[in-house]
């Protein structure tokens, strides 16, 4: 036993492998591509989304930079030209800006976001970061051609000195020289959002239109940045009340394009016309009404209402064109929308639109059915007005409406069985009618226009309280647009304002634009420059226009509250008037007549009731609660401008914005690109025309 040999010992392998630091392993950067935002006083890069910047490395990999290569970016609006890298707007101008495959940043003391640095410098940074981590050698120090010296101190640590332009009489080093800037390798490194991109696609396209002036918002951007704004917020309503319906992949997006004109009626010469008679005093208020407010007074004159229209029809047909070529498998519809001044350019193209033969057929045959129904009601109206309600069945049994009673002759009433008397009463009303819409129409020709007043084109002899929509309108030559918009969105509107100027006192409530079915008029309640539509279509009622229900499903607190309080008042108010009623009675009150024992409860009640009616209380009435608490208790009819829908939505205005409307006036008419309520509407119809309806219904909505 003791003379066994033992076994070699051998070397732990654990325990080998234990002692020294793990060898650095050096992970090459993951690049994203940045654009650097054209027109900004300091330099400013704006990471495309995840998606784009995947797809454009995808494209630099695979060594197509030599060739011509276009990569469409941000949903198709701007193409990036891989070779020259810029980054060029598609359906509008646009300053083109450039693009770079971004891996190295930087960050002074009074820059708010990292910039990055160049292709070509941030290889050199990446190959000596590469030395530094596989060699473990820092403090590594790189010049830039610039004399900047950027220093690697370790991985998380690295500075870059910026040089001073004089160097003092000590010589001192480029890194003792200014304070340091901060260097971060890699996008995920530095704090930026990166937008995961938009989906590809596109279920409908609107077009949208400014108003006056090339600033459309408070912040003096342009009708792009504005569109911009408008569609992200679309983006994320689609995910906040579209999610089930994004999941199931029944829906993509809704793209919307800006439609300028501005630019095009400005670059007439006019501008210089006016330069020449305008005041030298007050300069940049003249400036301003000049480029703005006149563009109203241009609108109103026929030279260069022409110019704008044209404008407007041709720039939409041509993105329509252009779209169409570069989604080839687009199959959705179009709709428009206009702010301010442009919504009634809208309303005046669309209203000058000539339907399909076939479709202008219906829309008359339609329009004959309805006008019968509506005949045969204006009749019993007259004889209700007249007091000969009992003929009615007489007249309807002839199928006679108010056409066929203005026709008639005493010859065809005594036919029919009417009586001298009533027959007189009715041949005085049809006469004196005929005598008055004469002198109406003979007051009201206007010039340029054919003075018809039905929606088909023909004169209408029925009443001459209904004018033609077209009256008044600066006479010019209307384009056709090569598309049917679906729905016409106005925002901040002036339509019924002009109408009512122009001289259309009242729209035909069987009136419809010739190819367009749907039309909502959306306003803030202080936008000075909107108007409603809903009361030149039913003038003899009074209602409230629809309150569009906020985009998280309530009104906001402050209505709320505002509407409680209101409702209290008016039942304290109602209760105590009804206790000095109750007291009033009990005061003024006669001595009951002796009832007797036999007599019942109901003759008793009937004895204290006619004692009431003599003695009753002074007349007060119990106020009744404000329109806003009051519910509709039938629904309005509104004609067919918007398909029988309601066609006036106002705002919810904001909390802050309750304490002094004027001071919110003009926020208010600037409001609607940042709303999210304007847009969660515009989607909401937009998708319930392809059967596409909310996640769950808000409250109030129609």
């Amino acid at each position: 036993m003791a003379g066994r040999e033992q076994p070699p010992e051998q070397p732990p392998v654990a325990a080998a492998a234990a002692p020294g630091p793990a060898e650095p392993r050096y992970e090459a950067v993951a690049p994203h591509w940045f654009y650097r935002k054209a027109a900004e006083p300091r330099e400013r890069w704006v990471p495309f989304s995840a998606q784009d910047s995947a797809r454009l490395e995808e494209a630099h990999g695979a060594g197509r930079e030599k060739e011509a290569v276009v990569v469409p970016t941000s949903g198709g609006r701007y193409d990036v030209h891989l070779k020259q890298r810029q980054r060029v707007a598609v359906y509008w101008e646009e300053e083109v800006s450039e693009v770079r495959r971004c891996t190295w940043f930087y960050k002074g003391d009074k820059d708010n976001k990292y910039i990055p640095y160049s292709e070509t410098f941030s290889e050199e940074l990446e190959e000596a970061y590469m030395i530094a981590v596989t060699l473990d050698e820092w403090k590594k120090k790189l010049e830039s051609p610039s004399r900047e010296i950027i220093i690697l101190h370790n991985p998380k640590l690295m500075v870059h000195y910026h040089p001073v332009a004089t160097s003092d009489d000590w010589g001192s080093t480029p890194t003792e020289q200014g304070r340091p800037r901060t260097v971060k390798r890699g996008v995920e490194n530095i704090a930026v959002e990166i937008p995961n991109g938009e989906p590809l696609q596109i279920d409908h396209l609107v077009f949208v239109v400014h108003g006056i002036g090339p600033a459309c918002d408070i912040r003096f951007r342009s009708i792009v940045q504005c569109v911009n704004d408008f569609r992200n917020v679309s983006l994320s309503m689609l995910q906040a009340h579209f999610k089930k319906a994004q999941e199931q992949q029944q829906i993509g997006r809704v793209e919307f394009l800006p439609v300028n004109w501005h630019s095009s009626l400005h670059s007439t010469g006019v501008d210089v016309d006016l330069e020449r008679i305008t005041l030298p005093s007050i300069n940049r208020l003249r400036h301003f009404i000049n480029d703005t407010i006149l563009d109203v007074f241009f609108y109103n004159s026929s030279t260069y209402c022409q110019t704008i229209v044209d404008t407007v029809a041709s720039e939409m047909n041509r993105l329509y064109q252009l779209f169409l070529q570069r989604n080839p498998h687009f199959k959705g519809g179009v709709s428009i929308a206009g702010h301010s001044l442009g919504s009634l350019i809208l309303f005046d193209l669309l209203t000058n639109q000539k339907p399909a033969p076939e479709e202008d057929e219906q829309s008359r045959e339609g329009f004959r059915t309805a006008s019968s129904n509506t005949g045969i009601e204006e009749l019993k109206e007259i004889l209700k007005k007249l007091e000969l309600s009992e003929y009615c069945d007489v007249f309807e049994k002839e199928k006679m409406d108010r056409e066929a009673l203005f026709l008639c002759t005493e010859e065809n009433l005594k036919e029919v069985g009417i009586p001298l008397g009533p027959r007189m009463k009715i041949l005085n009303y049809i006469s004196s009618k005929k005598e008055r819409q004469g002198v109406s129409e003979r007051g009201a020709a206007a010039p340029g226009h054919s003075g018809q007043a039905g929606p088909d084109g023909t004169s209408d002899s029925r009443d001459c309280q209904y004018r033609d929509i077209g009256l008044g309108q600066v006479s010019a030559n209307y384009p056709q647009l090569i598309y049917k918009p679906t729905i016409f969105f106005a925002f901040g509107s002036p339509i019924g304002m002009f109408l009512t100027v122009r001289g259309v006192k009242r729209i035909n409530p069987n009136y419809s634009l010739p190819t367009c079915k749907g039309f909502f008029n959306i306003f803030h309640p202080f936008d000075p420059v909107a108007y409603r539509i809903e009361p030149m279509i039913v003038p003899d009622v009074e209602f409230e226009p629809m309150l569009l229900p906020h985009h998280k499903g309530r009104k906001r607190m402050h209505l709320e509250l505002k509407e409680g309080l209101t409702r209290m008042s008016v039942d304290l108010k109602n209760n105590l008037l009804g206790s000095l009623r109750v007291a009033w009675q009990s005061f003024t009150r006669a001595p009951l007549p002796a009832v007797e024992a036999g007599s019942t409860d109901v003759e008793a009640e009937e004895a204290e009731d006619s004692v009431e009616k003599q003695t009753g209380p002074p007349d007060v009435k119990p106020e009744e609660p404000p329109p806003a608490a009051k519910e509709e208790a039938s629904p309005i009819n509104v004609g067919r401008l918007n398909g029988g829908n309601r066609i006036d939505y106002v705002l919810q205005e904001k909390p802050i914005e309750s304490f002094n409307e004027y001071l919110f006036a003009l926020q208010g008419h600037l409001c609607y690109w940042e709303s999210e309520d304007t847009v969660l509407l515009v989607l909401k119809e937009i998708y319930q025309t392809q059967g596409v309806t909310l996640d769950q219904p808000l409250p109030g909505s129609q």
